[in-house]
């Protein structure tokens, strides 16, 4: 009988000893308060994946995925995820204040709950525009202070994956290097190309309707410069927009262009897109697209970007409000244009 029982807890013992197989799944469950879609989309790099909300809110699902960064999206919102099959998330959040009460618990947690407070902190830093008027010393000390708030946002997350910690240091570095660049960027365009400067020109720039067109062409008017190209979704967003405007300006001393800076190849996709959405005001085909010197003097590295010259060729403004925002409105009335 002993040497029984000796058999029974050998075997016992090996059992206790054995685990269970890592999931080769995520599981992902929660609640969404306030929900307005029925669905929540996991998205990411060739993933997508529809998850059911029920009518309280609640949903649940499983899914394989490559390691890495990913979007749920609520329908409205979205928030950044990070999914490794094994993790076991719950996640809740009310849309009514999205971003402050993204909470994640279970397997995954941490690193899910540390790309939420990122948000937050990066929505902070980017609407401080005071940083950019800083002389560089106190713009230093301050970016500092930035990168070191993230990197103890890092460190108090306490997460074991040495991969995702490694790659969002490079994260933060980066954040960093990019505000230092803006930095940059807004300093010239605040002194070189500040108010009242004489504006860098473009010259026999394709105009759609024949010819070619110059910035001289236009001395005796201000000039709303839309640098836009068909691939730009937020330039696309803009036309209805600037269509309106152009319409309320019509007849006043104010010519809105609008210069193009598709590749060459792409010469019939921007004159096919102005004829389909019966684009107004001055439509040019700038030369050598990015790389042209109206483009490069100006420093533009993103699109759209809109500029304001003033009847005598001088810079109003090197970025000017967008047609959608009613700033636009609120500057050519102090024009008195």
């Amino acid at each position: 009988m002993k040497k029984l029982l000796v058999v029974v807890s050998a075997a016992l013992l090996v059992l206790s000893c054995k685990t269970e197989a890592p999931k080769d799944y995520v599981t992902l469950k929660g609640k969404i308060e306030n929900q307005t879609s029925d669905s929540l989309m996991v998205l990411g790099r060739g993933f997508k994946k529809k998850i059911e909300v029920k009518a309280d809110g609640t949903f649940s699902d499983t899914l394989k995925v490559e390691k890495g960064g990913y979007a749920l999206f609520d329908g409205s919102e979205q928030t950044s995820a990070y999914l490794k099959n094994g993790f076991d998330l719950n996640f809740t959040v009310n849309t009514k204040e999205f971003d402050e009460t993204v909470k994640f618990t279970g397997v995954g947690s941490h690193e899910n709950n540390f790309l939420a407070e990122v948000a937050l902190l990066q929505e902070k830093v980017f609407e401080d525009d005071s940083m950019y008027k800083m002389d560089k010393p106190k713009f230093d000390e301050k970016i500092k202070e930035v990168n070191s708030k993230f990197k103890n946002l890092l460190s108090e997350a306490k997460i074991v994956d040495t991969s995702f910690v490694a790659t969002q240091e490079k994260q933060i570095d980066g954040l960093t290097n990019y505000l230092a660049d803006t930095y940059e960027e807004e300093q010239f365009l605040a002194t070189v190309l500040g108010k009242g400067k004489p504006s860098p020109k473009f010259e026999n720039y394709e105009n759609i309707k024949g010819g070619t067109t110059s910035l001289d062409e236009f001395k005796g008017k201000y000039v709303y410069v839309d640098v836009w190209a068909t691939w730009c979704g937020p330039c696309k967003r803009e036309i209805p927009f600037l269509k309106e405007v152009e319409k309320a300006y019509h007849g006043k001393n104010i010519e809105f262009v609008s210069i193009s800076v598709d590749q060459a190849k792409d010469h019939d996709k921007w004159g096919k897109m102005i004829e389909e959405k019966e684009l107004g005001g001055v439509q040019l085909f700038a030369d050598n697209d990015w790389n042209s010197d109206f483009v490069k003097d100006y420093k533009i590295k993103g699109i759209p970007r809109f500029i304001l010259i003033d009847p005598s060729g001088n810079i109003v403004t090197p970025k000017a409000p967008r047609p959608s925002s009613k700033d636009l409105v609120t500057l050519f009335d102090e024009l008195k244009i």
